[in-house]
């Protein structure tokens, strides 16, 4: 199970890219409304999140946490403290978390990118704390998967593809979708 989480203000291409992917290759992923199951993203379309945040469960069946960014999207994550007792969970137990835009500002703010190769959107490098921060499009270090923003969301959703079934079917998916990347 992937729980993609959505928060007011969320960036509608960041979260819904890597659920297209990650359903494209049969990986079970439901989105959260942080606080509600109708959640307006940052242009304005409201999504019907699977599932509210109540309704999560953190057990053995988690394979990974996903936060999309966007503002305010970001800021009301971080500020849900079931979003960052989900994602500390997933961190403890050495499971995927994957973050894109200003989303991994959490991450840094959390600790949980020391030493790690991180990347966030453009102006958001400073709160990467103890990143090894190198520009790049998207980053895979560990547990952890960074992405810059909504340009490269479908790149992003097939690393984490990649992570959770391996490198043979992102591939497929990726050709299946045209990617260039």
């Amino acid at each position: 199970m992937v729980y993609l989480f959505l928060a007011e203000g969320f960036e509608i291409v960041e979260a819904l890219a890597p659920v297209d992917i990650l359903r494209r290759g049969k990986v079970e992923i439901v989105t959260v409304g942080a606080d509600s199951k109708a959640v307006k993203s940052s242009c304005g379309v409201e999504v019907a999140a699977d599932i509210t945040i109540d309704e999560m469960v953190l057990d053995e069946s988690v394979e990974a946490v996903i936060l999309p960014g966007g503002m305010p999207g970001t800021l009301n994550l971080e500020k849900n403290s079931k979003v960052i007792e989900a994602v500390k969970y997933c961190f403890e137990r050495n499971i995927l978390i994957g973050a894109i835009c200003a989303a991994p500002s959490i991450l840094g703010h959390l600790g949980m990118l020391s030493g790690k190769k991180a990347t966030a959107f453009p102006g958001f490098e400073t709160a990467l704390e103890g990143a090894v921060y190198n520009n790049g499009y998207v980053e895979h270090d560990g547990n952890i998967v960074t992405a810059r923003g909504m340009g490269v969301a479908t790149e992003f959703g097939l690393e984490l593809l990649a992570a959770l079934r391996g490198k043979g079917l992102s591939e497929k998916v990726k050709a299946s979708v045209q990617c260039r990347a």
